[in-house]
């Protein structure tokens, strides 16, 4: 027998939009988490049921989710489409494309992992500077003060 409701936490961790079900509970609590056009804050414990439309906040995108099915065991990949459908509006989905070209391109210089490029430019001064033998004594700066 099919069940009629199910934890909104299960179902999120169930259809793989978290990877665990603590997450999924954080993302409730936080308020990440709406069903249907009302931005109240979603409890975990609250109980959905199939046609339901629940909204998760990923910044920079609010996904959206229309409940096909029940479940509160984890699904393999393949059976997820089979229990919800992705209904998120094209221009989310536009958003977060532009986030992705972004991040690289605007990118400030110190912020984050260095480029390939900046990885070799940093390389090649290194190794100048220890080829060169650079030898410097500070000594020698101070002895004309005396």
């Amino acid at each position: 027998m099919a069940k009629s409701e199910v934890r909104i936490d299960k179902w999120l961790w169930a259809v793989r939009i978290f990877k665990t079900r603590t997450i999924a509970t954080e993302a409730c609590k936080k308020g990440r988490v709406t069903v249907g056009e009302s931005q109240v804050v979603v409890k975990p414990s609250r109980t959905i049921k199939v046609g339901d439309i629940i909204n998760v906040r990923k910044p920079p995108v609010t996904y959206s989710f229309r409940v096909l099915a029940l479940t509160e065991n984890r699904l393999g990949a393949k059976l997820v489409p089979e229990y919800m459908e992705n209904i998120t509006p094209k221009s989310q989905l536009d958003l977060l494309e532009i986030v992705k070209i972004n991040g690289f391109i605007d990118r400030r210089k110190g912020l984050g992992r260095p480029t390939k490029r900046e990885g070799r430019d940093l390389a090649r001064f290194t190794e100048d500077a220890y080829e060169s033998n650079w030898e410097f004594d500070f000594d020698d700066e101070f002895d004309d003060e005396e």
